[in-house]
């Protein structure tokens, strides 16, 4: 049997909180390896915590400045020696969302090819975990370096990855404060035809702020699977909110569907967050008709906008912790900085942006405390491929633009 089909197989086998006893032993057996730990990301993406068999007990490596952080800011392999004794960092990342990286030390340089089969196990690996949450709590402690708040809990158990990679586009997203998040919230799904993006911004604090996000994500869920249109979502999950807060409490949303066939995009902006495009190297924020925060009133009935994306367009996507964040003389971060933001990241893969952009707003604060959470998603869009253009979408057409730059 082929080494690299042996390791996979024993991966599988195994019990979920045993991958890495089984990794050590498989790659120990058939590669010669003479140490292999797993390190996952933490929460706020800025650290590589151990997987042990205890959690919080071996402390975490910076992502900066760090050979294994290299491997996963580059999403590429690097390696460090010690004498004859190689130790490759390979990145553990699963359809664009990156996880962590799987260090292998062996005792001396192997030929290239060896490093391509271990790549490979890498990212079975990165499998392995996503089956694995389900059933241990192991994975899911090695990501945190300091406990979570209980509404930081709840919402990270609320989203769909902090990434995702198709041949049509690229998406990722992060909040923050990573372990004390409680309002705000992205959701995403995609099928052959269709890519759903949602942005929340739940009003309040704590966990009665992570209580209703939860309620709302939870109740556009129900709606979007049940088939029907985006505008008919808002209103199902509005009234969903308003049975059970009675306008007392209520959701900012903003609600887009993409074509993947046609690049057409249909919108539902409920008290929005805020939309930038970046085309040809100029940030422009796309405008809608706002319209009341699900919630708000019984029976709201809710209007669609459209727009067209063109091959090679990004989007981001900010709440109002972003653009109402207060700098040190007390001025808020603008439109102009946050066209700037956009446009200062536009080389980085859209997963790598709103790290970026969240770490340049800390920066802005000279580390002060956020006054409120904060919500940065980014999609960069390719344009369709054969298998999405089957047909044709509905017309959608621009409603308008304000342009910053």
């Amino acid at each position: 049997m082929d080494r690299s089909l042996a390791v996979e197989r024993l991966l599988r086998d195994v019990p979920p909180h045993d991958l890495p006893r089984a990794l050590r032993s498989g790659l120990g057996e058939h590669f010669g390896a003479e140490a292999v730990e797993l390190l996952m990301a933490d929460y706020a993406l800025t650290e590589l915590c151990q997987v042990g068999e205890q959690p919080y007990t071996t402390e975490p490596i910076p992502v900066d400045g760090t050979t294994p952080g290299a491997a996963f800011l580059a999403q590429a392999a690097t390696f460090s020696r010690d004498g004859d004794r190689v130790t490759g960092y390979l990145p553990v990342s699963v359809r664009g969302d990156r996880l962590g990286v799987l260090a292998v030390t062996l005792p001396r340089e192997p030929e290239p090819p060896v490093w391509a089969e271990l790549q490979r196990i890498a990212e079975a690996v990165a499998h392995e975990l996503f089956v694995a949450d389900r059933d241990t709590d192991l994975y899911i402690q090695a990501r945190r370096s300091s406990r979570l708040t209980l509404a930081a809990e709840m919402q990270w158990q609320l989203l769909p990855g902090r990434a995702c990679t198709r041949a049509e586009f690229a998406l990722g997203g992060q909040l923050e404060p990573a372990y004390a998040i409680y309002g705000d919230c992205f959701d995403w799904s995609a099928s052959a035809r269709k890519l759903a993006v949602t942005l929340i911004n739940g009003m309040g604090e704590g966990s009665e702020a992570a209580l209703l996000t939860n309620l709302a994500v939870n109740a556009l869920r129900n709606a979007r699977r049940a088939g029907i249109a985006l505008d008919a979502q808002a209103e199902l999950a509005d009234q969903a909110l308003y049975a059970h807060y009675r306008g007392a409490e209520h959701v900012a949303a903003l609600l887009l569907e993409f074509d993947l066939g046609t690049g057409a995009v249909e919108v539902v902006d409920a008290g929005s967050p805020r939309l930038w495009r970046l085309r040809d190297g100029k940030a422009e924020r796309i405008l809608f008709d706002e319209q009341l925060p699900l919630g708000t009133f019984d029976g709201t009935i809710y209007t669609l906008e459209g727009f067209q994306a063109a091959d090679g367009d990004r989007f981001v996507f900010v709440s109002d912790g972003v653009y109402n964040a207060l700098g040190p003389h007390g001025e808020r971060y603008g439109e102009r900085e946050l066209a700037e933001a956009v446009t200062a990241t536009a080389e980085l893969p859209a997963a790598h942006v709103p790290g970026a952009m969240l770490r340049e707003l800390s920066t802005r604060r000279h580390g002060s405390q956020a006054e409120d959470d904060a919500m940065v998603v980014c999609l960069d869009w390719f344009g369709s491929t054969p298998l999405s253009r089957t047909g044709n979408g509905p017309a959608v057409t621009v409603r308008r633009t304000d342009e910053t730059r």
